[in-house]
């Protein structure tokens, strides 16, 4: 089952004065002399007059909870699937092939040998939700292969509670599992507790991942003899935080191996708390660690603390990271015999309150090129790949005939729709009140969708920048007040026409400057991913905005019509922003210019007639 979404709801009204895209059009039509733009209007709720509201009805009385999958569907929301019935204790071999979401509750389970395999398992979806909890549970030398599952995905979000627990032998492969996936979001909690000699190996495992969230809770509890690989782990990831918590804790004989973990990632978080924790006989082996990544946090608190003759080995642990800062806190205390060798360690790294004896450090800081600092090591491989050639341009190359690459300008986000005031007035909207936001919205404990939730409420609930007024905005009528409050009543709203021309190269056509090129101040307006279509808009002062034909080079037809904004104040931008990285300047050293994305706007003063 994929993410359900709807919309076609009020073509049976057309024309019904009393359907939020009417009301709308109404409230625009007050306040500004021109027509709504087709872009905005159809984001407005589709609801149907008497669904509005039935729905609103149900807001009032706290109890749209019951209805959300009626109300997911027509009002065009964002909404994961109630997981439909698992196939309980499965006694036979299986092989899962484009397969859609499901609940594997206890699947597997008490299994004598055997293999199941999943080969591109809900591949290439928008929204991925499945549970594997209680999976192999018990079983006797089962093997579990999950290859290129959920790739190529919009959101994943996948349970592994108590997955092979008590399992003797048998193995786990997750390989190419949730590679190339935009937000995903996995947990294994008491993954593998109490198994005995049974081992994973962790593949291309959320390979080239944007965001999201890995916890590893009590994994492998209580084991014995269990040896898990992790090759190839978050590689070139941007900004996914992995939790390794009461990792291994009381386990015997096991042991991890993190070949090429978080290489060449932007922004990884890993925290190692009290991981191998009261172990005996543990071995760990951490090689290229976040390699040549950028802006690596890897605290490890309480690391094999009261164990038992472990052995940890430190290789290449990020080298040639850009930034970053490691804290070794407790490391090693109260252990008894402990081999911990750091070769080749990387900067920033922190050391609190470790054990000193059995702890060796050789060549550490050490850089990919003794030439150069690490920093500048990182910058140059992270300049590609992180930093899209034409995301940020200056502002001299909005000229007729410059030929320029244009970066991929595609909205990546699920397609929502507003709400009607009526009904978005009747919902919370705070991070305090998320409890309630789950029960109407149907989001598990730590589930993709409160991570989402709050990752939105936060980020609407921070205090402004200097000088920055803020808003989130969840109807179509608000994000008009919020332009209109900061610009005054004369507004008009613009954004790129298509996506035409994203990844190639393009010729910029004639230019028109809005308010005749003159520095002036505007509202951009950014989707945030929630249930329904929210908007962080701000304002943003001293920035010339243009419009642009897009040409394709080889036709010279126009084939888009660009809107682009160039900031002519950067002191205020950080130093490591990705704009500085491309151009190769500083805050307040240069303009930084770029396009306006699908489905994102700017608000500025209407120009006269």
């Amino acid at each position: 089952m994929q993410v359900t979404y709807g919309g076609a709801g009020e073509s049976s009204e057309t024309g019904n004065p009393f359907t939020p895209k009417a009301s709308f059009i109404r409230y625009w039509n007050k306040q500004l002399h021109s027509q709504v733009p087709n872009f905005l209007l159809s984001k407005v709720s589709p609801l149907t007059a008497v669904d509005s509201a039935s729905f609103a009805k149900l807001a009032t009385q706290n109890s749209l909870n019951s209805s959300l999958p009626s109300f997911c569907s027509s009002a065009k929301l964002f909404c994961f699937p109630d997981l439909s019935p698992g196939l309980e204790a499965h006694p036979d071999d299986v092989s899962f092939a484009r397969y859609g979401s499901r609940s594997f509750i206890n699947y597997g389970s008490s299994s004598p040998t055997g293999e199941d395999s999943f080969k591109n398992y809900t591949y290439n979806g928008n929204v991925v939700a499945n549970s594997f909890k209680k999976y192999s549970r018990d079983s006797d030398g089962h093997k579990d292969q999950f290859s290129s599952y959920s790739g190529w995905s919009n959101v994943a979000d996948q349970n592994f509670n108590n997955y092979g627990s008590w399992a003797r032998g048998g193995s786990g492969t997750f390989s190419s599992y949730n590679e190339d996936v935009n937000v995903p979001n996995l947990r294994f909690n008491s993954y593998s507790d109490s198994s005995k000699e049974r081992g994973q190996t962790f593949a291309s495992y959320t390979k080239d991942g944007n965001s999201g969230k890995q916890l590893f809770t009590n994994y492998g509890k209580k084991g014995d003899w269990v040896r898990n690989e992790f090759g190839g782990y978050a590689d070139g990831t941007n900004a996914v935080e992995s939790g390794f918590y009461s990792y291994w804790k009381k386990s015997v004989g096991t042991g991890d191996t993190f070949t090429s973990y978080a290489l060449d990632s932007n922004d990884p978080v890993t925290g190692f708390q009290s991981y191998g924790r009261s172990t005996n006989s543990s071995v760990d082996s951490f090689s290229n660690y976040e390699g040549e990544g950028n802006w690596d946090r890897s605290p490890f608190k309480s690391y094999i603390k009261n164990s038992k003759w472990s052995e940890v080995d430190f290789s290449n642990y990020l080298r040639s990271s850009s930034e970053g800062a490691e804290e070794f806190t407790g490391y090693g205390l109260g252990a008894k015999d402990p081999s911990v060798g750091f070769k080749a360690y990387g900067k920033n790294a922190t050391f609190k309150d470790y054990a000193k004896a059995g702890i060796t450090f050789s060549r550490y800081n050490e850089s990919l090129n003794p030439n150069e600092t690490a920093q500048a090591n990182a910058t140059r491989r992270f300049v590609n790949k992180w930093v899209e050639p034409g995301k940020f341009f200056r502002e001299n190359m909005l000229k007729q005939g410059t030929v320029m690459p244009m970066p991929d300008i595609k909205d990546k986000l699920p397609p929502r729709s507003f709400l009607p005031r009526i009904i978005l007035y009747n919902l919370p909207f705070s991070s305090s009140k998320i409890g309630e936001l789950k029960r109407i919205f149907h989001a598990g404990d730590n589930s993709s969708l409160e991570n989402i939730m709050l990752d939105a409420l936060n980020e609407c609930e921070r205090a402004p920048s200097p000088g920055e007024t803020k808003r989130c905005v969840g109807s179509a009528e608000d994000l008009l007040d919020f332009a209109s409050s900061v610009l005054g009543p004369n507004v008009v709203v613009k954004t790129t026409e298509n996506v035409n021309g994203s990844k190639m190269n393009i010729t910029i056509g004639a230019i028109r400057k809005i308010n005749g090129g003159r520095v002036t101040k505007s509202v951009s307006c950014h989707q945030s991913l929630y249930p329904y279509l929210l908007y962080y808009c701000h304002s943003v002062p001293k920035v010339r905005v243009y419009e642009a034909d897009i040409l394709d080079p080889n036709t010279m037809q126009k084939i888009n019509n660009g809107v682009a904004i160039c900031h002519l104040d950067t002191s205020a931008w950080s130093p490591g922003h990705g704009a500085f990285l491309a151009l190769g300047s500083g805050p307040g050293q240069i303009e930084v210019c770029h396009w306006i994305f699908e489905n994102d706007m700017t608000w500025t003063i209407a120009d006269p007639f």
